[in-house]
């Protein structure tokens, strides 16, 4: 698993809209990495919901912020129209299947899905944070901006 101090590895993924977002080209801010391990289910959406309902907060602190799972692009976009995301890009790790999450550690072999975690990379493409949550839970986004607020 990756650890603060690394350097984030690149990756190159479609969106809900078919639109390709490359971790290289985001640099000059810092990106939130935010792991769920599928579409709709009620955790997974209160996850990408707070994404949603907090943009403002995290794009005031220099951060994009941005949900992975190994869903399919169809599967998203039916997602994210169902739960009334717009602003938020949900990024689709279906091929090469949950390539990302295991690049970055937390691919789950014997589920075929990733953690549930964070991860901040910062403007030069370092972890500058990570944590797993359980599986079961919606991470605390307030979390989140406390730490970006304390690393500015």
């Amino acid at each position: 698993m990756v650890r603060p101090g690394d350097i984030g590895k690149n990756f190159s993924l479609k969106d809900q809209n078919d639109k390709t977002f490359d971790l290289l080209e985001n640099s000059g801010k810092k990106t939130l990495l935010s792991f769920h391990p599928l579409a709709w289910t009620a955790f997974c959406a209160g996850q990408m919901e707070s994404l949603e309902i907090n943009r403002d907060a995290l794009e005031s602190l220099g951060t994009l912020a941005i949900g992975i799972s190994v869903d399919s692009v169809p599967c998203k976009r039916a997602w994210a129209e169902s739960l009334g995301i717009k602003n938020t890009r949900l990024l689709c790790d279906f091929w090469p299947h949950g390539n990302v999450a295991k690049m970055y550690g937390i691919f789950r072999v014997t589920n075929g899905f990733s953690e549930r975690a964070n991860i901040i990379v910062d403007e030069h493409q370092n972890v500058l944070f990570i944590k797993v949550y359980p599986v079961h839970s919606i991470p605390d986004i307030s979390e989140i901006i406390s730490f970006l607020k304390n690393s500015a």
